[in-house]
């Protein structure tokens, strides 16, 4: 697998369509961290590390739906492995009028992008959540 990260988006993608509760994928940290993101802006109800019998773990989403319709309307890779997406703090765009968010990998982690443009940080451009 070359870009996990799109893995990722693209397994929960599917899975909101399909109407899942849940989604697994094999885990990483960085993962792990968009996971927390989304969780604390409301686009999911929560993730767990699961230990599985073999040597390694899996990270369990639990997705959010309101009324059935899912809470995530849109999932974007901007920066990839081939093409990189690097800003600085003022050119970090607003996703949706700032109805979504744009997660944004920094020098002090993970962020969303209102938190990167009150610490003053640029970085990659990681992925879009409407």
């Amino acid at each position: 697998m070359s870009d996990p990260i799109a893995d990722y988006l693209t397994r929960v993608r599917n899975a909101l369509k399909a109407g899942k509760k849940t989604v697994d994928m094999p885990y990483s940290k960085f993962k792990e961290a968009i996971s927390e993101i989304m969780k604390k802006s409301s686009f999911i109800e929560d993730y767990k590390i699961v230990d599985t019998e073999k040597k390694f773990k899996m990270l369990s989403v639990k997705l959010k739906y309101s009324d059935g319709e899912s809470v995530i309307l849109g999932l974007k890779r901007i920066s990839r492995p081939g093409i990189r997406r690097y800003v600085k703090n003022e050119d970090i765009p607003r996703v949706r009028n700032g109805l979504g968010i744009a997660i944004v990998s920094t020098s002090k982690g993970l962020l969303t992008d209102k938190e990167a443009r009150n610490l003053k940080v640029g970085g990659e451009i990681v992925c879009e959540i409407w």
